[in-house]
């Protein structure tokens, strides 16, 4: 148990997978505009990534690796995480309009979002069993969320600074999400 909370710990905080890996910043940058938003993102994220860390980690282990086929894994966890994303948008469509709407086109791009690829694939990588899969997929998309509501947390405010025009926008987003960057680099060793 303590392995897996230090796990969670780790891959949420200390390995961030946004601020530290450089995965998944198309999202991070395009919905954290306002924090309702980021927080819708954030769950969604949420849910794929851990179904996704499951689902992969089971096809992985009981069919690709019993039959010898690990080079696909790269084009089954496509697949897979596609057919994931069409299922939360239908979801998110059916059940929740508004956030369905204020995620626009930034939904689908769950699909491509390279950090839940990215878990997936770093999950093969580091030998993880099925339970560390999934623990290891919720916590780096706790990650995800912690950094997307930061950032928009700091757009809200920022939103209503006097700043120069040619540093509105995205060259202060960038600044902003560098320097969160460096603080998040302040956590590792920790672990």
């Amino acid at each position: 148990m303590k392995l897996l909370i230090l796990l969670i710990i780790s891959s949420a905080v200390v390995n961030n997978v946004v601020l530290s890996q450089f995965l998944g910043l198309c999202p991070f940058l395009g919905v954290s505009k306002k924090v309702d938003t980021a927080l819708g993102m954030g769950a969604a994220v949420i849910f794929v990534i851990t179904i996704a860390s499951f689902v992969t980690a089971c096809i992985y282990r009981f069919i690709l690796a019993a039959f010898g086929l690990e080079y696909l894994q790269t084009i089954v966890f496509i697949l897979v995480i596609a057919g994931l994303v069409q299922f939360v948008e239908m979801f998110l469509k059916k059940s929740m309009p508004a956030l369905y709407e204020s995620l626009g086109v930034y939904l689908p791009l769950i699909t491509t979002n390279c950090a839940v690829l990215g878990v997936a694939l770093n999950a093969v990588q580091y030998d993880y069993n099925i339970l560390q899969t999934v623990v290891y997929g919720f916590g780096t998309a706790v990650g995800f969320t912690i950094a997307i509501v930061i950032l928009a947390g700091l757009r809200e405010k920022m939103e209503f600074n006097d700043i120069s025009s040619s540093w509105q926008g995205m060259p202060l987003v960038l600044v902003t999400a560098g320097l969160m960057s460096i603080a998040f680099f302040g956590f590792s060793g920790i672990i």
